[in-house]
């Protein structure tokens, strides 16, 4: 068979559809090898460290959603491209039911993506749970533009927000820039569950 990291990044994704890669380590180094980066390379773009690529793409280390998303940046490629490219597209697809919902989460943090297989999503819509605990990491997400809003339905939420911090339950939501810094933790002792959207799909 053909090396699919010379065949460009369309032919990979066919590549991928019927070998069933799913974990993270081998996603980001055919990702990295297709758009033809050294490790060294895309430590310098992304600013994580080349240690730690080398680690992620060995399984050694499992990244946080933040991240990892800084990772991708270095690429460019958003979360949700990086965990859905070897599907199929849904053009005509409308609804999506709870099994094709692909998780983008990470270390007890699910990111049940709504419409993964869409070509031109205009916004991300998500159903995010976070195990007892869990956060979406130390290092807040930031974006380059845009707006994200959200729900939670349960649980108990610390939410900070360009360093305010601010606690959240059943019933409660928010709404800010994206170009603001922000972190999700879950600080209860049960599952945390979060209904959110942001736009443009740059997550």
């Amino acid at each position: 068979m053909d090396n699919p990291f010379q065949l460009g990044f369309a032919s990979l994704i066919g590549y991928l559809s019927h070998k069933a890669i799913m974990d993270t380590g081998a996603r980001l180094k055919l990702v990295r090898e297709s758009y033809k980066l050294s490790q060294r390379e895309l430590a310098r773009r992304s600013g994580v460290t080349n240690a730690t690529i080398s680690l992620i793409e060995q399984n050694r280390v499992s990244p946080s959603i933040s991240s990892l998303k800084k990772l991708l940046e270095g690429i460019p490629m958003t979360l949700a491209d990086f965990f859905t490219f070897d599907q199929p597209p849904g053009q005509d697809q409308y609804v999506f039911r709870a099994g094709d919902q692909p998780d983008l989460g990470r270390n007890g943090v699910r990111l049940l993506l709504v419409g993964a297989t869409l070509p031109s999503r205009q916004m991300r819509f998500l159903r995010e749970q976070y195990a007892p605990g869990a956060d979406s990491g130390e290092e807040p997400i930031v974006h380059s533009e845009g707006e994200e809003c959200g729900l939670v339905t349960r649980g108990t939420v610390e939410l900070t927000i360009d360093g305010q911090v601010n606690i959240l339950g059943p019933g409660d939501g928010y709404y800010f820039p994206t170009t603001l810094p922000h972190r999700f933790r879950n600080i209860g002792q049960d599952e945390a569950e979060i209904i959110s959207s942001n736009t443009p799909a740059n997550f």
